[in-house]
């Protein structure tokens, strides 16, 4: 929470919360300076999404279409006069894959929103659960072929692109290391041994806008790292 209130970001949008609201301490709620807004899962302690925020957005949505999708609160869109912000909590698949079926429609459900939304900016914010290129994990050909890494995974961020979207954090950074997630285990935070599964990505019309973007593995609490856009 110090975190947040020193970033002094205009949103902090966060992924699995695994809270309701009324099991959020009030403080957490409500740090200084900030509204908030949680959308929780329909499953106690399970994935979830909220946003915190200074200025009230004119319009919020909490689905895209996909009961199973919406029912875990896996998104908030809050309308702004100039732009849209998208928070998201993609499905992660499953670490046998038996949740592939899942992530892929999940997937297709939100191409046709970001299609819907027609020429209006959208900075696009969350965990998509995907490693997209070699350079986005620190062991890529360990893990070829494994959950978040699989081909048919790192298209589906191809067809993001395609779409109309540029990789925030790739204006600025072309080589390894910038990682979002490390897994608990191997000391790999410390070792760096990483994964970019978070990401945010803005509409090509306003990426002349994007003056940094940057992860931040030394902010501690979760396995997770933020990543900070400037604009």
């Amino acid at each position: 929470m110090d975190w947040i209130t020193k970033c002094g970001a205009d949103f902090v949008c966060l992924q699995e919360i695994k809270a309701d609201e009324e099991s959020i301490d009030m403080f957490v709620r409500h740090p200084d300076g900030y509204n908030s807004f949680f959308n929780p899962a329909a499953k106690k302690g399970y994935a979830g999404t909220g946003i915190y925020f200074k200025k009230e957005p004119q319009n919020i949505c909490i689905n895209l279409g996909y009961e199973q999708f919406d029912n875990d609160g896996r998104v908030i869109q809050f309308e702004y006069p100039d732009f849209s912000l998208i928070n998201l909590y993609m499905p992660n698949g499953g670490r046998d894959k038996s949740a592939f079926p899942f992530k892929f429609k999940a997937y297709e459900y939100l191409f046709s929103h970001l299609k819907s939304l027609k020429d209006k900016p959208v900075i696009l914010v969350g965990d998509f659960n995907v490693a997209h290129t070699f350079l986005d994990l620190a062991r890529p050909k360990e893990n070829v072929g494994n959950t978040m890494f699989t081909p048919e995974e790192r298209k589906l961020l191809d067809e993001l692109l395609k779409l109309g979207f540029t990789d925030s954090l790739r204006i600025f950074k072309n080589d390894n290391g910038h990682y979002s997630w490390w897994p608990y285990a191997f000391d790999a935070r410390n070792r760096n041994l990483g994964w970019r599964i978070d990401y945010i990505f803005v509409s090509n019309s306003i990426a002349n806008k994007v003056k940094n973007c940057t992860t931040h593995p030394e902010v501690l609490g979760s396995d997770h790292g933020p990543v900070v856009l400037e604009m």
